[in-house]
């Protein structure tokens, strides 16, 4: 593992494989540390890191506020996320690379593409997060954080980030900040000292910024109606994953192909075939 600065904020990252560059936005919603990719629920089935890097320099990463990496109280945007995986290609000297983004990383790969179609040669969008169901339970993980921080005060969630490794979506109470405030001292004491009032009013915001839709989050339909760059999409079929919001990609980005496979026919030699045929054909004419 290795660890550099993306817009002064410290990111962990790992480059496996050789061949074209794969820019993968890791699953886990705010929990998104790289193992994810080896370890949470389908992936840990599909193993995409056991084969992906066969073909491809494979680039994974904690994105910013969670596993090791560190973090900015701020209203954090989609753009935020995008800023950090540009940052990282850059470090590592690539110009252009493919994406690839497993559950919330699928939001944050339409918004790279969208806002960065000069650096996307294409794109993949395995179990995109959406539908009302997680939009619904996305509000209310902040809603409860919000509520904890009104009646217990902020050195009370640095302490509950102490006694505890759940993550924002498992215990909301530790708010979207807390894997940095277990593994960075420096910023859990500027954490604690902030002023409460403008730290609710960044919790306020965040969840109309990031969840807000009932379709999938990350881009503007009108954008992704623009979008040019290649793009497979691969549904899920459960509350935060809606099958509904898989078809929503389909029907706003051109061209883009559908992998119409049932969630348990998606099997690792199956679904890691598709993804490689996909990118390697494109890689090809690119």
């Amino acid at each position: 593992m290795a660890t550099t600065k993306i817009d002064g904020i410290a990111t962990r990252y790992e480059v496996l494989g050789s061949g074209p560059p794969l820019l993968m936005y890791s699953p886990g919603g705010f929990d998104a540390a790289l193992e994810k990719w080896r370890t949470q629920g389908i992936y840990a089935e599909i193993q995409f890191l056991d084969q992906l890097p066969k073909h491809f320099t494979c680039i994974t990463f904690d994105r910013r506020e969670t596993g090791q990496s560190g973090g900015r109280v701020e209203r954090v945007t989609w753009s935020d996320y995008v800023r950090q995986g540009k940052g990282l290609l850059d470090h590592l000297g690539f110009g252009k690379a493919f994406l690839m983004g497993g559950c919330m990383g699928c939001s944050v790969v339409a918004a790279f593409a969208v806002e960065q179609p000069e650096t996307t040669l294409g794109n993949v969008l395995f179990w995109p997060v959406g539908g009302a169901r997680y939009r619904m339970t996305g509000h209310q993980r902040f809603a409860e954080h919000l509520a904890f921080v009104h009646q217990n005060g902020l050195e009370a969630v640095v302490r509950l980030a102490g006694e505890s490794n759940k993550p924002f979506g498992a215990d909301p109470r530790g708010g979207p900040w807390v894997s940095v405030l277990r593994h960075d001292k420096e910023f859990a004491d500027r954490y604690a000292r902030q002023n409460v009032d403008h730290y609710k009013a960044i919790i306020a915001g965040m969840p109309r910024t990031l969840l807000d839709r009932d379709t999938a989050p990350g881009a503007e339909p009108e954008d992704l109606l623009r979008l040019s760059s290649p793009t497979l999409i691969i549904p899920g079929a459960d509350a935060s994953h809606a099958t509904s919001a898989a078809r929503y990609f389909q029907e706003c980005i051109p061209g883009s192909q559908y992998w119409d496979v049932p969630v348990p026919a998606q099997n690792s030699a199956d679904t890691n075939a598709r993804v490689i045929e996909f990118l390697s054909k494109v890689a090809g004419t690119a």
